[in-house]
């Protein structure tokens, strides 16, 4: 579903490839990208951080952010410590696009939880045996037992996103798995479990301008894996695939929210209060918490309600 143009409604504070490694990845470009180029035309690079409508025209600074960070994460340890005691078990699902930071937000969660309480699961593709399983059976044995907190980094959602788009699944499987993901949630939370879904989305632009950072990083350059190099090229795929995902499987038990990322920093701010303000935990500080941004932090109805993921920019 395009997403409608709001750029008259911005922010007034602001303003808005290849495959495979073996293959020759050059196959996979866009035109005007190219992910080996040493930069990017002025074109993409202008036009990233407000690509997808996003509603500030100024990256925020990192000063006003460390300033911002630390009470939250201060306020994350109330959170765990509650848990534990309380014996909660609380998952926290990350999904989004490639590049739009989930692994960056997860760690700003975690940076000063004990790993006894806090743990960050991130699978790898199945192997030949869960092939043969019931396709949730790995996710639901990494579910938290009492006192726990876990935090995917992607889950269980790949059926609806990337198994869908690369063809790694049939129709008929997506179909089956739209279906029940309410289900398995609706059981989860019968059970006791706190679910909180977050979708982290970027602009197009943005999208390229990431992942041909991490291709030129030495450091981050494992951070690309071959699906990675059909993000852009099959950007708009995504878009209709993630819209249907968001609008089937948000519910009661379970909504999706969608935080907008085109700026890591507001955008992992606003995640947290989301988290800190959803839960219920003992000695809570609003305003250490301060104002959720209802501009990075969407309910997903009123962001489908606007158009849902961009398409083409």
């Amino acid at each position: 579903m395009a997403k409608t143009d709001a750029k008259a409604g911005r922010n007034p504070e602001t303003a808005a490839n290849g495959p495979s490694a073996g293959q020759n990845r050059k196959s996979g470009k866009v035109k005007g990208f190219d992910i080996e180029a040493d930069s990017l035309p002025e074109a993409i690079v202008d036009a990233a951080y407000h690509s997808g409508d996003y509603p500030y025209g100024k990256r925020m600074k990192r000063k006003r952010y460390n300033r911002e960070l630390e009470p939250l994460q201060i306020e994350l340890q109330k959170l765990t410590r509650w848990a534990t005691k309380q014996g909660e078990r609380i998952v926290i699902v990350f999904e989004g696009r490639d590049g739009a930071g989930k692994g960056g937000t997860i760690s700003r969660f975690t940076q000063h939880l004990n790993p006894r309480q806090a743990r960050i699961v991130a699978l790898p593709k199945p192997s030949d045996t869960e092939k043969g399983q019931w396709y949730l059976q790995r996710y639901a044995a990494e579910l938290p037992t009492s006192g726990e907190i876990v935090f995917f980094d992607r889950s269980w959602y790949n059926r609806a996103g990337v198994e869908r788009v690369m063809g790694f699944c049939t129709p008929q499987e997506t179909e089956h798995f739209l279906q029940e993901a309410a289900v398995f949630e609706g059981m989860l939370a019968r059970d006791g479990i706190r679910l909180i879904k977050l979708f982290l989305t970027i602009g197009r632009e943005m999208q390229m301008t990431r992942l041909h950072a991490r291709w030129h990083d030495p450091l981050k350059r494992w951070k690309l894996s071959p699906i990675d190099f059909e993000a852009i090229p099959r950007f708009d795929d995504y878009s209709r695939a993630f819209d249907e995902m968001l609008g089937r499987t948000s519910t009661e038990a379970a909504p999706w929210y969608v935080v907008r990322s085109n700026d890591k920093l507001r955008a992992r701010l606003n995640a947290i209060r989301h988290v800190l303000k959803t839960i219920p935990y003992k000695d809570k500080d609003e305003a250490a918490i301060g104002k959720l941004d209802e501009e990075i932090v969407i309910p997903v109805a009123r962001y489908l309600d606007h158009g849902g993921e961009p398409e083409g920019r």
